[in-house]
Protein backbone atom coordinates (compact mmCIF):
# COMPACT_ATOMS: atom_id res chain seq x y z
CA UNK A 1 0.00 0.00 0.00
CA UNK A 2 1.40 3.53 -1.13
CA UNK A 3 0.66 6.81 0.88
CA UNK A 4 1.60 8.37 -2.71
CA UNK A 5 -1.67 9.24 -4.66
CA UNK A 6 -2.38 7.79 -7.49
CA UNK A 7 -2.79 10.38 -10.22
CA UNK A 8 0.48 11.68 -12.09
CA UNK A 9 -1.02 15.20 -11.53
CA UNK A 10 -1.25 15.03 -7.84
CA UNK A 11 2.11 13.31 -6.97
CA UNK A 12 3.53 15.95 -8.53
CA UNK A 13 1.78 18.68 -6.74
CA UNK A 14 2.84 16.46 -3.69
CA UNK A 15 6.47 16.26 -4.61
CA UNK A 16 6.72 20.09 -5.33
CA UNK A 17 5.37 20.65 -1.94
CA UNK A 18 7.44 18.79 0.04
CA UNK A 19 10.52 20.58 -1.90
CA UNK A 20 9.09 24.11 -1.60
CA UNK A 21 7.75 24.34 2.08
CA UNK A 22 11.05 23.41 3.62
CA UNK A 23 12.65 26.02 1.74
CA UNK A 24 10.14 28.47 2.94
CA UNK A 25 10.47 27.15 6.66
CA UNK A 26 13.76 27.70 6.41
CA UNK A 27 13.29 31.15 5.29
CA UNK A 28 11.65 32.57 7.47
CA UNK A 29 13.04 31.11 10.64
CA UNK A 30 16.92 32.74 9.12
CA UNK A 31 14.74 36.02 8.44
CA UNK A 32 13.49 35.65 12.20
CA UNK A 33 16.54 34.91 13.86
CA UNK A 34 18.24 37.71 11.57
CA UNK A 35 16.33 40.23 13.40
CA UNK A 36 16.04 39.13 16.70
CA UNK A 37 18.36 41.98 17.76
CA UNK A 38 16.41 44.34 15.58
CA UNK A 39 13.19 44.42 18.17
CA UNK A 40 12.64 46.55 20.94
CA UNK A 41 10.23 45.18 23.66
CA UNK A 42 8.64 48.28 25.53
CA UNK A 43 8.44 48.22 29.88
CA UNK A 44 7.98 50.43 32.39
CA UNK A 45 10.44 50.04 35.56
CA UNK A 46 8.01 48.14 37.50
CA UNK A 47 7.07 45.57 33.93
CA UNK A 48 11.47 45.53 33.73
CA UNK A 49 11.89 44.66 37.43
CA UNK A 50 10.02 42.03 36.44
CA UNK A 51 10.91 40.57 33.36
CA UNK A 52 14.79 41.85 34.21
CA UNK A 53 15.94 42.04 30.51
CA UNK A 54 19.38 40.93 30.10
CA UNK A 55 22.26 43.39 30.11
CA UNK A 56 22.59 44.73 26.35
CA UNK A 57 19.42 43.93 25.24
CA UNK A 58 17.25 46.82 23.19
CA UNK A 59 14.49 47.92 24.63
CA UNK A 60 12.58 50.97 25.45
CA UNK A 61 11.84 52.20 28.88
CA UNK A 62 8.59 54.25 29.70
CA UNK A 63 7.48 56.49 32.29
CA UNK A 64 7.82 60.04 33.68
CA UNK A 65 10.65 61.46 34.37
CA UNK A 66 11.59 61.76 38.84
CA UNK A 67 11.43 65.69 39.81
CA UNK A 68 14.76 66.51 41.07
CA UNK A 69 16.35 63.72 39.28
CA UNK A 70 17.91 65.45 36.22
CA UNK A 71 21.78 66.19 36.80
CA UNK A 72 23.43 67.33 33.56
CA UNK A 73 27.10 66.96 32.98
CA UNK A 74 29.80 69.17 31.37
CA UNK A 75 30.50 66.98 28.48
CA UNK A 76 27.12 66.13 27.38
CA UNK A 77 26.18 63.11 29.88
CA UNK A 78 22.48 63.71 31.34
CA UNK A 79 21.68 61.29 33.88
CA UNK A 80 17.28 61.28 34.93
CA UNK A 81 15.76 58.65 36.76
CA UNK A 82 12.70 56.90 35.05
CA UNK A 83 9.75 55.95 37.30
CA UNK A 84 6.44 54.35 37.81
CA UNK A 85 4.33 53.90 40.59
CA UNK A 86 5.74 51.02 41.89
CA UNK A 87 9.57 51.21 40.32
CA UNK A 88 11.73 53.52 39.04
CA UNK A 89 15.12 52.78 36.99
CA UNK A 90 18.67 55.59 36.89
CA UNK A 91 18.78 56.61 32.99
CA UNK A 92 22.12 57.92 31.69
CA UNK A 93 22.16 59.55 28.10
CA UNK A 94 24.89 61.32 26.12
CA UNK A 95 23.27 63.84 23.79
CA UNK A 96 20.70 66.38 23.27
CA UNK A 97 17.44 65.78 24.65
CA UNK A 98 14.31 66.99 23.14
CA UNK A 99 13.07 70.26 23.67
CA UNK A 100 10.06 68.73 25.50
CA UNK A 101 12.32 66.87 28.02
CA UNK A 102 11.45 68.10 31.62
CA UNK A 103 10.57 66.62 35.25
CA UNK A 104 7.44 64.89 35.39
CA UNK A 105 7.05 64.87 31.90
CA UNK A 106 6.31 61.32 30.11
CA UNK A 107 8.99 60.08 27.76
CA UNK A 108 10.39 56.98 26.68
CA UNK A 109 14.16 56.14 26.33
CA UNK A 110 15.07 53.37 23.68
CA UNK A 111 18.81 51.75 24.60
CA UNK A 112 19.96 48.71 27.22
CA UNK A 113 20.25 48.27 30.94
CA UNK A 114 24.21 47.76 31.83
CA UNK A 115 25.17 45.07 33.98
CA UNK A 116 24.95 47.48 36.73
CA UNK A 117 21.61 47.98 36.53
CA UNK A 118 21.54 51.38 35.14
CA UNK A 119 19.79 52.01 31.82
CA UNK A 120 21.64 53.89 28.68
CA UNK A 121 19.91 55.08 26.38
CA UNK A 122 20.48 55.49 22.72
CA UNK A 123 17.69 58.11 22.50
CA UNK A 124 14.99 59.86 24.71
CA UNK A 125 11.69 60.64 23.08
CA UNK A 126 9.23 62.62 25.03
CA UNK A 127 5.49 63.84 24.16
CA UNK A 128 5.19 66.63 21.80
CA UNK A 129 1.68 68.77 23.11
CA UNK A 130 -0.33 68.65 26.09
CA UNK A 131 -2.38 65.97 24.78
CA UNK A 132 -0.40 63.41 23.28
CA UNK A 133 1.65 60.88 24.89
CA UNK A 134 2.76 57.86 23.06
CA UNK A 135 0.23 54.87 23.48
CA UNK A 136 2.57 52.54 25.16
CA UNK A 137 3.22 54.74 28.12
CA UNK A 138 -0.23 55.96 28.33
CA UNK A 139 -1.67 52.46 28.42
CA UNK A 140 0.99 51.24 31.24
CA UNK A 141 0.16 54.67 33.25
CA UNK A 142 -3.46 53.61 32.75
CA UNK A 143 -2.78 49.88 34.24
CA UNK A 144 -1.09 51.37 37.19
CA UNK A 145 -3.29 54.13 38.34
CA UNK A 146 -1.09 56.89 37.15
CA UNK A 147 -3.04 58.49 33.98
CA UNK A 148 -2.96 62.14 34.23
CA UNK A 149 -4.43 62.55 30.68
CA UNK A 150 -6.98 64.96 31.86
CA UNK A 151 -5.26 67.25 33.79
CA UNK A 152 -4.87 65.77 37.17
CA UNK A 153 -2.17 67.01 39.27
CA UNK A 154 1.00 65.01 39.79
CA UNK A 155 1.37 62.31 42.41
CA UNK A 156 4.04 63.09 44.70
CA UNK A 157 6.35 60.00 44.86
CA UNK A 158 8.59 59.90 47.06
CA UNK A 159 6.81 61.26 49.85
CA UNK A 160 5.85 59.94 53.33
CA UNK A 161 2.32 58.93 53.30
CA UNK A 162 0.37 59.70 56.23
CA UNK A 163 0.70 57.32 59.57
CA UNK A 164 -2.65 56.76 61.76
CA UNK A 165 -0.75 57.70 64.85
Amino acid sequence: MSFLPKSRKARTRLLLLSVIAPVVAVAVGLTLWGMRDSISLFYTPSQAAEAKPAPGRAIQLGGLVKAGSVLKHPDGRVEFTVQDQIAADRVVFQGDLPDLFREGQGIIAEGAYRHDGIFEAKRVLAKHDETYMPKEVADALKEQGEWRGDGAPPPAYGTPGKSGT
